[in-house]
């Protein structure tokens, strides 16, 4: 069965923000045509961050998928890991702040940054 690859950011039990894969199943639809069951999105936005963008190390206030639609990004963990997330992918972003907890810059969240020579312009669907 076909499946899709989902790149999930998320709060690992220690606090810190980890990535993993998950596949989806795509296993409605036809033969020729393979789709995922339905998934829940209750509003989408989009964002342009210009050249030389770099956030502070934040959480993600709720769960949400991010698509890169043009530009590139990169994703920067606290234990000095980073991705590239360039045109046309994506990662589901549920890196967020565990329940009492109070924010740590050194514990929890992530950063990203707009990288290359063109605006990074994306789409955030929100669960």
């Amino acid at each position: 069965m076909p499946s899709f690859t989902k790149v999930v950011l998320y709060t690992d039990t220690d606090g810190r923000a980890k990535f993993r894969d998950e596949e989806v199943p795509l296993n409605e639809g036809t033969p020729a045509v393979a789709l995922s069951a339905l998934l829940p999105a209750t509003a989408a936005q989009l964002r342009e961050s210009p050249v030389g963008f770099r956030s502070q190390v934040h959480c993600t206030g709720a769960p949400q998928w991010l698509f890169v639609l043009s530009g590139a990004m990169e994703i920067g963990l606290l234990d000095g890991t980073s991705r590239v997330f360039a045109a046309g992918e994506h990662f589901y972003s549920a890196d967020t702040l565990p329940a009492g907890v109070t924010f740590d810059p050194t514990v929890h969240g992530h950063w990203s940054r707009q990288i290359g020579n063109q605006p990074l312009v994306t789409l955030f669907v929100k669960g």
